[in-house]
C-alpha cells in the first residue's frame, strides 16, 4: 500500500504503546523498543502491559504490524519515523527530567547508521529542549536526521478514541520536509493539522495541560465557596458550563487532579517561566489549590468522626481516573498518607488498580471486594468514579459499616438517594438534603 511508513516507537508505556497501536492500525508498520524486558515480553504475546481501554483488542486485531525489542538497533533499521515516547518526570526543583530524552541520542549516537530517520518527540518536554536536542545531534553528526515535535493529548481511559479521532494535530518543525512526513501519518484522520515551529509546538502542549488544570482548580474554589454560601456547585457548574465561551469540561468539581501529566505540567511550565524570569503566579496557585483540596477531605472526616486515630476508613477508586490502573498522582496516595499520619486504619479497593496500588500504597490494606473493602468501616470516601463503584448497592454498604459517614470525592452520587440509605453524606460543595 502506498502511502505507509515503518514506525519506531522508544519507549512502550502509555504514550507510546497507545501510539503504536493506533498507527499500526491505520496500517503502517510499527517496531515498538523498551528497555524493560518483561513488558517487551508481554506486548510480543499480545498482552498489554497498562490497562487501557479497547488496547488489548486493538493490539490483536493488528498484531502482524506490532512488534517489540529490546535491540534500538533492530528498531532503527525497521523504521524511518521514530516516535521518542519515554518518561520526563519531575525533578527535586520542579523541571521536567530530560535524562531519558538525552539517553535516547546517546543510543542511536552509538548505534550509528540512521538514514533520513525522523525523530519525532510525543514526550511531553519544556519549551526549548528541541532546540537543545537539535542542536546535541548537529553535534553528534546526526544534522541528516530529521526532528519534529508532535504532542500528545491523550486522556487515560479514552486514550484510543484521542488518538483516532482527535480535535486537532500539533506539528512543529525545524525543516518543513521532515514535518511533512510527520504530518502525512494523520492524513486519514481527517483532522486538523497545526503546523509550527517546534518550541511553539512544545508550549501548546504544556498551555492546553495548565489551563485544564485550572479549570479543576476553578471549579473547586467555586465548590467550596459554596459550602459556606449554601449553593450547589454541580449546578453552578452546569450553568456556567451553557455559556460557549466556557463549556462544561473539566468543571466537574472533586478531590483535585492527578496522573501522570496534569501535576507534572503544571510545575514544569511554572518552573520554565521561573527560569525565565517570570512570577506564574496563576500556576502557583492552581497547584496550591490542588494540593488543599485532597486535604479538605481530611476536615470533613474530623467533622462527623472527631479525632481520626483507631477510625477504619475505607478508599473506593484508588487509579487517579476511571479507565486507567494509573497510580501516578492519585488523590488516593495524599488522602492515605493523611489518614495514616491521623491515626486512622486505611482500606483500599479498585477494580483494576489493586496491584499497581500494592507498589504505592504500602500501608493501606487492599481488598479485591468492594464489600469486605467497607465491612466495619467507620467512613467510606468515593475517591474514583468507577462504573462497578458507582453501581453497588449502596443501601448494602451502608449495612455494612460500622459507621454512616460518606464522602462522595466526586459528586458522582445522589446526595438524597444517599441520605435515604441512612449515609450521612458529604460531597464537595453540594447541598444536602434534610
Amino acid at each position: 500500500m502506498s502511502g505507509l511508513s515503518r514506525i519506531g516507537v522508544i519507549g512502550a508505556g502509555y504514550v507510546g504503546l497507545v501510539t503504536g497501536a493506533c498507527l499500526a492500525s491505520l496500517g503502517h508498520s510499527v517496531t515498538l523498543r523498551d528497555i524493560d524486558s518483561e513488558k517487551v515480553r508481554m506486548i510480543e504475546a499480545g498482552e498489554p502491559p497498562i490497562h487501557e481501554d479497547g488496547l488489548a483488542e486493538l493490539m490483536a486485531e493488528h498484531r502482524e504490524r506490532l512488534t517489540a525489542t529490546l535491540d534500538l538497533a533492530q528498531m532503527l533499521a525497521a523504521s524511518e519515523i521514530v516516535f521518542i515516547a519515554v518518561d520526563t518526570p519531575p525533578t527535586h526543583s520542579g523541571d521536567a527530567d530530560l535524562s531519558r530524552v538525552m539517553t535516547v541520542l546517546d543510543e542511536i549516537e552509538a548505534v550509528g547508521g540512521t538514514d533520513d530517520h525522523v525523530l519525532v518527540m510525543k514526550s511531553t518536554v519544556p519549551v526549548g529542549t528541541g532546540e537543545r536536542v537539535r542542536m546535541e545531534m548537529d553535534k553528534r553528526g546526526l544534522a541528516h536526521v530529521g526532528y519534529c515535535s508532535n504532542p500528545e493529548f491523550l486522556k487515560e481511559g479514552v486514550a484510543i478514541a484521542d488518538f483516532l479521532d482527535p480535535d486537532r494535530v500539533v506539528v512543529g518543525d525545524f525543516r518543513p520536509g521532515d514535518g511533512d512526513r510527520v504530518a502525512a501519518l494523520y492524513e486519514p484522520l481527517g483532522t486538523p493539522v497545526l503546523r509550527t515551529s517546534v518550541p511553539t509546538a512544545e508550549m501548546i502542549k504544556y498551555a492546553s495541560n495548565a489551563f485544564l488544570a485550572t479549570k479543576i482548580s476553578f471549579i473547586n474554589e467555586i465548590a467550596n465557596v459554596c459550602e459556606e454560601v449554601g449553593a450547589d456547585v454541580t449546578e453552578v457548574a452546569q450553568g456556567m458550563g451553557l455559556d460557549p465561551r466556557i463549556g462544561p469540561q473539566f468543571l466537574s468539581a472533586g478531590v483535585g487532579f492527578g496522573g501522570s501529566c496534569f501535576p507534572k505540567d503544571v510545575s514544569a511550565l511554572k518552573q520554565l517561566a521561573g527560569n525565565s524570569g517570570y512570577h506564574f503566579q496563576l500556576l502557583t496557585s492552581v497547584i496550591e489549590v490542588n494540593e488543599l483540596q485532597k486535604r479538605r477531605v481530611i476536615g470533613k472526616l474530623k467533622r462527623h468522626l472527631g479525632p481520626l486515630e483507631g477510625r477504619v476508613v475505607a478508599l473506593l477508586g484508588l487509579a487517579f481516573k476511571p479507565g486507567t490502573d494509573d497510580m501516578r498522582e492519585a488523590s488516593s496516595a495524599v488522602l492515605a498518607g493523611r489518614l495514616l499520619a491521623e491515626g486512622a486504619t486505611v482500606r483500599g479497593y479498585d477494580p483494576v488498580a489493586i496491584e499497581a496500588a500494592r507498589a504505592r500504597l504500602h500501608a493501606v490494606d487492599l481488598y479485591e471486594d468492594a464489600e469486605a473493602c467497607v465491612r466495619g468501616a467507620d467512613a467510606v470516601v468515593l475517591v474514583t468514579e468507577w462504573p462497578e463503584i458507582l453501581a453497588l448497592d449502596w443501601a448494602r454498604v451502608r449495612s455494612l459499616m460500622r459507621g454512616d459517614v460518606l464522602v462522595d470525592g466526586r459528586n458522582a452520587l445522589d446526595p438524597a438517594t444517599m441520605v435515604a440509605a441512612g449515609f450521612a453524606y458529604e460531597g464537595i460543595g453540594r447541598v444536602i438534603p434534610s
